[in-house]
């Protein structure tokens, strides 16, 4: 065992913190990426590109429980998490070369449907990085104690991870998305296999009930229906921005703009949107919302990020005229994202049987896709067929507004804000 990773040091949890960034590299890609393919060299129309995208909550509803149900019971090739983020990793690497070469596969393979192709692909990468994410998230759990330490795992994991989010956001607004890809295909690959090389897996997994010497459930039922609904409801006002933000920009930030240019202007103000949203979303976790949450609590301070959020949609319908606003207003929405996908974490993780952590995660991912799939079969069917474009980030204010009222309802961990002792014994 390395000696950071005994004394839990800072390094220990950025080297930890690479896998998961790798996964969200190739996510960020995806994200910046996919949509505008799609709808600029593909010509798809926007309900076919929500199509697309159901491709991955579909790959995700199979690949994490399954991945972590079956991580929580093996060991292989030196750990129980190691061997899916090692495939996982390369998987993706190779995939994400396919997104730009959508129609010479299909060439290839003598597919005339475009679109049937383009959801083979979206589902083979998202699968790819379905089988990664779950262990990259797990693996943290299992190497850090419960309490601060824990909540500092996940907010370090967002930290380094948003980071890089917002690394593919600026190559893609300056350099361009074919450029992007081919960089993320390099980090995916190094950042999921290499760290794994140097992080020591527990052996045994010892449920919380075992360590406390009783007999009585480890896994809070009823606590983690009410952060599964909250979370889900994040991620419909989530997702909803993240698919059909290049339809509000065409309709509202277009306005003018010669059709030659339209495309590549809104190819940029998407890239930079992102890169703000992920700049608050990188910074503020480590080094805002982890303090913030010791103090007052991790449920409180996700509350209260969640609201902002809501609140930075409806000033997006109200205000943003112009991608100036747009990019303000998206740094208001940040304080959310940043809280999104990284205190929900420890907050699970803390109610559950540690002994089935990949599968409780698992389940926990359930509250991301179904919101997704749910959002890319019904209300992109709806967004399509509403004349105002404004319909986009109403759905999103209210959706993040109603996961506030839900986060309202669970109950914060005691002592949750102390890192209590760090028995590492089993490591």
């Amino acid at each position: 065992m390395l000696d950071i990773q005994r004394r839990i040091s800072n390094p220990f949890y950025a080297l930890l913190s690479l896998p998961s960034t790798a996964m969200g590299f190739a996510l960020s890609i995806q994200i910046s990426a996919l949509s505008w393919l799609l709808t600029t060299k593909y010509n798809l129309d926007i309900h076919e590109v929500g199509i697309v995208w159901a491709a991955g909550p579909l790959a995700g509803i199979f690949g994490q429980v399954i991945v972590g149900l079956i991580s929580d019971n093996v060991w292989f090739w030196g750990g129980r998490r190691r061997p899916f983020v090692l495939i996982g990793g390369t998987l993706a690497a190779l995939m994400l070369l396919a997104l730009p070469n959508i129609d010479t596969i299909s060439t290839a393979l003598g597919i005339g449907n475009l679109l049937v192709v383009a959801v083979i692909v979206a589902l083979t990468l998202d699968l790819s990085i379905n089988i990664s994410f779950n262990p990259t998230r797990s693996i943290i759990a299992d190497v850090t104690p419960e309490g601060n330490a824990r909540t500092k795992g996940y907010t370090w994991m967002q930290t380094i991870s948003g980071f890089f989010g917002v690394l593919a956001y600026v190559v893609g607004a300056t350099m361009g998305n074919y450029v992007l890809i081919n960089l993320g295909v390099v980090i995916v690959f190094l950042f999921s296999v290499v760290p794994m090389f140097f992080v020591e897996e527990p052996r045994q997994l010892a449920s919380a009930a075992t360590a406390a010497g009783t007999e009585k459930s480890a896994t809070e039922w009823g606590q983690l229906w009410r952060i599964y609904i909250a979370h889900g409801f994040s991620w419909i006002g989530v997702q909803t921005m993240f698919v059909f933000i290049i339809a509000f920009i065409q309709q509202k930030l277009m306005t003018g703009v010669p059709a030659s240019e339209a495309s590549v202007l809104s190819g940029q103000i998407i890239a930079i949107s992102f890169a703000v949203l992920n700049t608050v979303g990188f910074i503020l976790p480590a080094f805002v919302l982890e303090p913030l949450a010791e103090r007052i609590g991790r449920v409180r301070m996700h509350t209260i990020a969640v609201a902002v959020m809501s609140a930075g949609y409806f000033g997006i319908v109200a205000l943003a005229q112009d991608a100036m606003t747009m990019y303000l207003l998206m740094a208001v929405c940040g304080i959310g994202w940043a809280s999104i996908v990284s205190l929900p974490f420890a907050v699970m993780s803390e109610k559950v049987d540690k002994s089935r952590m990949g599968f409780f995660m698992g389940i926990f991912n359930l509250s991301v896709v179904l919101p997704q799939l749910f959002v890319s079969l019904v209300v992109g069917k709806f967004i399509l067929d509403a004349q105002d474009k404004n319909i986009i980030f109403i759905i999103s204010g209210v959706s993040l507004a109603l996961s506030a009222l839900f986060w309202m309802l669970v109950k914060e961990q005691r002592g949750a804000g102390t890192s209590g002792p760090q028995n590492l014994s089993s490591h």
